[in-house]
């Protein structure tokens, strides 16, 4: 569009001059028709200028935009396991703890009904996870991205302690839909309770 402009304004300019060259017409004339072709020149000049001068305008509010979008991204979540205070565990087979009771749930990506966070945005994430438990079983926690262990709490069972607590936590990069759980161990226990048996997590930064 820019280029058609000033294209225009050059053969406009020539068809004048040729006009001017004419004998008919006067000299002042022909300086008129010199003042009114630099007049349409700057004219193109400036049209040219301005769109540019747009087109970076646009982008700056692309950036701002974008930059909007990461200060507004909020997540974060903290979950009790429930279970009114009996054991959740021994089973057969590896299990992922469920917690049902929702603390807090900023963008919802924690999901009570499956006990698996869903990451909405890609980013570093921080998670951490804590425990009560009877000493007479042994206790294995394992935080899973995807299908990857990334961090464990672990005790042993014995018959002069009789209860444990622990946890563990970590900072992980997650990308757009991984998922983020935990799994307890076949064979071992957590005490089910909404104060001691939690799961929590949060956005750290955006990508």
């Amino acid at each position: 569009m820019k280029s058609t402009i000033l294209l225009f304004v050059s053969m406009f300019c020539r068809l004048i001059l040729a006009q001017d060259d004419t004998p008919e017409i006067e000299k002042t004339s022909g300086t008129q028709s010199y003042d009114t072709c630099d007049l349409l020149k700057e004219f193109g000049a400036l049209r040219e200028k301005l769109g540019v001068m747009e087109t970076r305008l646009k982008d700056s509010e692309n950036q701002i935009l974008e930059l909007k979008k990461k200060e507004t991204t909020k997540v974060a979540f903290s979950a009790a396991i429930g279970g009114s205070g009996k054991h959740i565990g021994p089973f057969n087979t590896d299990t992922t703890l469920i917690y049902k009771t929702v603390i807090t749930n900023i963008g919802n990506a924690y999901n009570e009904h499956t006990g698996i966070f869903g990451a909405p945005v890609t980013g570093i994430y921080y998670f951490t996870f804590h425990y009560h438990a009877g000493g007479g079983h042994p206790v294995s926690l394992v935080l899973i991205k995807n299908s990857q262990s990334v961090v464990t709490a672990y005790d042993h069972q014995t018959l002069n302690d009789g209860a444990d607590n622990g946890g563990n936590a970590v900072f992980v990069q997650l990308q757009q839909g991984d998922q983020v759980f935990v799994r307890l161990g076949a064979n071992t226990n957590v005490w089910g309770n909404n104060e001691i048996t939690t799961f929590s997590g949060f956005l750290v930064n955006k990508d």
